[in-house]
């Protein structure tokens, strides 16, 4: 089923999550599961300590812990645009920044956390899992009803209020995985609670080589990208930070999503597309009503 916010990927697993490139040994890859299991088993244990801290030392804790999944999987982190190994801090004061990136592989949160910790936007599907539901929930996770559109205006209301509160909003605004190889559309409904709120919009792109080991696409199992993640030899992630968008006083939210949508594209608009199965991409212009600060 699609909806405003579950659009269909043209990616597949069989033409897209292939796991080209060096691999790890088997008892390499089992080393690893274990230790990815056994963080973020850790981190479901203290969850409910560290939502009783400032939002500070929790962001802090927040961020390290996802750098420690990162390691435990195997995965080299490279940031462009930040200071390495430190969250980037949020301002003390005025309305929070709303965080939108593309979305490749469930790698791509605690990439994110590791980096800019900060209330995501998920599924409500996931506050019914066990222990990661509860987990999610307590650490201030906004839920959206993807296939339930009238529910829609009060996600957006949710999300400027935290933003107005002065909190960071992490969302996937192409509204599902994507392979790497290309982009989706991004949906503008997240970018009205910026404007709604004041906020400023901060454009984020990942990216993962081999793409094919990271990507989590489809209906693929799991449990079979757990294992791919692990047995990558040298499976990389680059988290770049892009030039935060301020929104001009005539901005809408689909002026201001296509701006974000361009910044974040991998392919420039004078490349040719790719095929559909390697997940073909488009480019709009920006909007002029939208600005980087200098």
């Amino acid at each position: 089923m699609t909806s405003a916010w579950l659009p269909t990927a043209p990616c597949t697993p069989e033409a897209c999550a292939t796991g080209a490139g060096p691999a790890a040994g088997a008892a390499r890859a089992v080393l690893r599961l274990t230790a990815g299991t056994a963080v973020v088993a850790a981190g479901i244990l203290l969850a409910p300590a560290a939502a009783l801290l400032g939002t500070r030392p929790r962001h802090r804790l927040t961020a390290s812990w996802s750098r420690a999944v990162l390691r435990a999987f195997g995965v080299r982190v490279t940031v462009v645009g930040a200071p390495p190994g430190r969250p980037v801090p949020r301002a003390a004061a005025g309305p929070g920044e709303l965080v939108v990136a593309n979305h490749v592989s469930w790698l791509d949160i605690p990439l994110i956390a590791a980096v800019l910790p900060g209330r995501m936007l998920a599924k409500s599907e996931i506050r019914r899992w066990p222990l990661l539901g509860p987990v999610a929930a307590r650490g201030g996770t906004l839920f959206v009803e993807r296939d339930r559109l009238r529910t829609l205006p009060g996600t957006v209301a949710a999300m400027s209020g935290a933003l107005r509160a002065g909190s960071r909003v992490v969302v996937f605004p192409e509204g599902s995985t994507w392979c790497g190889r290309g982009q989706g559309r991004f949906r503008p409904a997240a970018f009205q609670a910026a404007l709604d709120a004041g906020a400023v919009v901060r454009p984020v792109r990942l990216s993962y080589g081999p793409t094919g080991a990271a990507a989590f696409v489809g209906d693929d199992p799991l449990a079979l990208s757990l294992w791919r993640v692990a047995t990558a030899a040298r499976l990389t992630a680059e988290i770049r930070l892009l030039p935060p968008l301020v929104p001009g006083p005539r901005t809408d939210r689909r002026a201001l999503a296509r701006s974000a949508q361009l910044a974040v594209a991998r392919l420039s608009a004078n490349r040719p597309s790719p095929s559909v199965h390697q997940c073909a991409n488009s480019s709009p212009a920006a909007a002029s009503s939208v600005r980087t600060p200098s």
